[in-house]
């Protein structure tokens, strides 16, 4: 089958990880792998973009150590640049990666993909709920 032409879950199809509608993590900035503020799981998507968290200073300073500068704002990918507080789906790895580092930011659960249950536990993901 040719892979543009693949049926993509649409947000009322999703769901979040306690098994309800996935909700919106953010508009402004607007986030998620297809930019509809969404943390939703496609399968062309490398980074797993489906934990919907809450950015904190140390996070992003984390991330940027790591080679992910989501504080400075890129205007040609229309990318405001993100402030402690702002809601990001985040790509799954840095999110165990922070966990593991101490550092992870706070989890929107009613925001996060169900799938992510495929990579991190409920009982942790509550550990730091937003």
């Amino acid at each position: 089958m040719d892979s543009l032409h693949i049926k993509t879950p649409q947000p009322k199809d999703a769901l979040n990880v306690y098994g309800l509608p996935l909700q919106t993590c953010s508009l402004s900035p607007k986030t998620g792998y297809s930019r509809d503020g969404y943390c939703q799981c496609f399968e062309h998507d490398p980074g797993h973009h489906c934990i919907c968290v809450q950015v904190t200073k140390d996070f992003l300073e984390f991330s940027k150590s790591k080679g992910n500068d989501l504080s400075t704002p890129i205007p040609e990918y229309q990318f405001p640049g993100l402030k402690p507080g702002e809601q990001w789906c985040l790509c799954t790895q840095r999110w165990v990666e922070a966990y593991k580092a101490g550092c992870a930011p706070l989890v929107c659960l009613e925001s996060s993909h169900q799938d992510i249950l495929n990579y991190i536990d409920l009982k942790t993901l509550e550990k730091y709920r937003a």
